[in-house]
């Protein structure tokens, strides 16, 4: 099913009197000017959608119930921002309203390092979280490769490179406070490792996209810092091969912190953009944490199995400047595959299928794009079985942007026949809606209509998403 139309009508007006209340409450944190309004309501889909009539910067818990409980009552919509990092179109204005920015909620609130927990207001980056956590030997694993607020990761389930030995945020955030759409504060979970106490309100917040309510506060797992790391890339004569060792891989047990694809544009747009001078072919980068003799004995099963799929070039990279640079690389390919085609606009779609079916739906993906001559690129977290597929397309060209949605529904297709899913990590937003319903079935999304209805009865949280 193809995605919704890019174009939406602007919205009517905010009521005088909401905006005149949040003016006399919230001074210049109140926005209404057209360049702070558009930096809120763009984000890297390719949706064209009028910006926000408003935003309000909020500063505590009780300042997000202020603004949702003054939009409840003139029937305004909300939509969170956070770090703006969204690739679906999540935080886009699609019927108006205030875009409530919590980026400056940002402080680390309580650090349990004996329960390896921490509790962080909603607009704590991961790599601010990181940077305090690496004083008292923790980290936190979860990372989608932005530098995006861990309210976000978690409204949009995030996951990325760590994902196949740490999980996603699903896994890893064990309770929650949010600002519900009448503006009431709800706790859901604790800082205990499980609970079977009732409905897990904790698990359907993350991954609401924000269609629910509001996060205001969390308390996620931590890490101790590994004894030891070390990164390593291998180069392939195809994507193949470079699919096939990374399923044997997780096949065999091995447990592997990092395992990233990048196809050669990928590896092309990284040389030109980090000035790397790798070899521009598949290449697997991957990651081991552990003990000593416990890294040492993973990377040599690990290269063992990339010899025998006709891997080459094996390096390692066992010190932090060299492995950062690596990383910094592979984070930046997003951004780095946009400067191979200058003015271009990118259609990125992820989807995750079963280990085993990975190498069939890339090889078909492949061949798809290289037959319908648009420029492309790949990356993928494939220890999970999860990879992006990004377009690249001139925005002056409808029928670009007409060849990349026709080819991301065939790849999503083939995902949904395999037995995956139509998004590992980027979320349904507007991008996906169709998809969402050939997945779980129209019986399955009434459910999820559903139970917005009952927690959002006006309708006012983040309208447009998940489902129209």
């Amino acid at each position: 099913m193809n995605a919704p139309e890019s174009r939406f009508s602007p919205a009517s007006p905010l009521p005088a009197a909401l905006l005149e209340r949040l003016r006399a409450e919230f001074g210049e944190r109140c926005s209404t000017a057209q360049a702070v309004r558009e930096q809120h309501g763009r984000d890297e889909s390719v949706f064209d959608v009028p910006p926000p009539q408003a935003v309000v910067f909020a500063q505590s818990e009780a300042e997000v119930a202020r603004v949702v409980a003054l939009c409840a009552q003139h029937r305004v919509p909300v939509i969170p921002y956070g770090a703006g990092s969204s690739l679906e179109g999540h935080l886009l204005a699609v019927q108006g309203g205030v875009s409530l920015d919590v980026s400056r909620m940002d402080r680390i609130l309580r650090v349990d390092a004996e329960d390896l927990t921490v509790t962080v207001q909603p607009g704590v980056t991961r790599k601010a979280l990181n940077e305090a956590l690496r004083h008292e030997g923790l980290f936190f694993p979860i990372d989608p490769g932005a530098d995006a607020s861990l309210g976000g990761m978690a409204a949009t389930r995030a996951s990325g490179t760590n994902a196949v030995r740490y999980g996603t945020m699903r896994e890893n955030v064990l309770g929650l406070r949010f600002v519900a759409a009448s503006g009431e504060v709800v706790r859901t979970g604790s800082r205990a490792k499980k609970s079977s106490a009732g409905y897990d309100l904790t698990r359907l917040l993350v991954g609401s996209e924000g269609t629910l309510g509001v996060i205001t506060e969390l308390t996620v797992k931590v890490h101790p810092l590994p004894e030891a790391v070390s990164a390593a890339i291998c180069f392939f004569p195809g994507i193949d091969a470079a699919v096939r060792t990374a399923m044997q891989v997780i096949q065999i047990g091995v447990p592997i912190a990092r395992c990233e694809l990048l196809d050669a544009n990928a590896i092309r747009a990284v040389n030109a953009h980090d000035r790397l001078g790798l070899k521009e072919q598949p290449m697997l980068l991957m990651e081991f944490h552990g003990s000593e003799a416990g890294v040492a004995e993973q990377a040599a099963t690990v290269q063992a199995v990339a010899d025998e799929q006709g891997g080459e070039a094996f390096e390692w990279a066992t010190t932090p400047e060299a492995r950062t640079r690596l990383w910094t690389a592979r984070h930046h390919a997003y951004l780095s595959g946009l400067q191979m085609r200058p003015g271009c606009r990118a259609v990125t779609t992820d989807t995750c299928v079963p280990i085993s079916r990975l190498a069939e739906n890339i090889d078909a993906s492949v061949a798809e794009v290289e037959a319908a001559g648009l420029p492309y690129f790949i990356v993928g977290h494939v220890g999970d079985g999860n990879f992006h597929m990004a377009y690249l397309l001139d925005p002056a060209r409808p029928d670009e942007l007409a060849t990349a949605e026709r080819l991301s529904a065939q790849m999503v297709a083939r995902a949904l026949a395999l037995e995956g899913t139509c998004t590992g990590e980027h979320g349904i937003g507007l991008h996906k809606q169709g998809f969402l319903v050939d997945e779980t079935g129209e019986a399955a999304v009434a459910m999820m209509r559903a139970v917005k209805q009952a927690l959002d009865p006006l309708g006012i949280m983040n309208p447009g998403k998940i489902f129209s």
